[in-house]
């Protein structure tokens, strides 16, 4: 049987992350360590993200979550206004450079319980991605292979005119 199409191999891929922050702000919106967490928290409401990256100068030191704000300062019963962010951020900070792939960045959010990737090159932070980003490009991505695979199957079983 003669073959008809000529596959391209399924080379679709997913976005690099440089490709998946350029669809963002760009940066990442960040606080000092010395900044009061009611300061951050407005920051996040205002900008609408669950994440600050801490910044001494340019400097990742931190992330300052959601998360960091309900068990660090809400069941503790500190106040927000009287708090430093450096008291209650997350310092071991996890981060990847745009060279990294969205699958390893998911295994590596996962392995560590955490929901925002700083995102750094030559020392300094470039972006922020959260799970929902990296979902998003993961969906997208099996999406365009399952419209792909779908074609292929369609023209692979239509019968060859020629062959009559």
């Amino acid at each position: 049987m003669k073959q008809r199409f000529n596959s391209p191999e399924l080379t679709l891929r997913y976005k690099t992350l440089r490709e998946i922050l350029a669809g963002k702000a760009p940066g990442a919106y960040s606080v000092a360590p010395d900044a009061s967490v009611l300061s951050a928290l407005q920051v996040m409401a205002e900008k609408d993200v669950g994440a600050l990256v801490v910044l001494d100068g340019r400097r990742l030191v931190g992330v300052f979550s959601e998360r960091d704000y309900a068990r660090k300062i809400v069941l503790s019963g500190k106040a927000s206004k009287d708090t430093a962010v450096r008291e209650v951020m997350s310092d071991e900070v996890q981060s990847v450079t745009p060279d990294q792939t969205v699958p390893q960045c998911i295994e590596l959010m996962t392995d560590k319980r955490i929901r925002h990737l700083p995102v750094v090159e030559g020392g300094e932070v470039i972006g922020m991605l959260s799970i929902g980003d990296l979902l998003k490009e993961m969906l997208g991505h099996h999406e365009q292979l399952l419209r792909q695979m779908a074609i292929e199957r369609t023209v692979m079983l239509t019968p060859d005119p020629s062959s009559y």
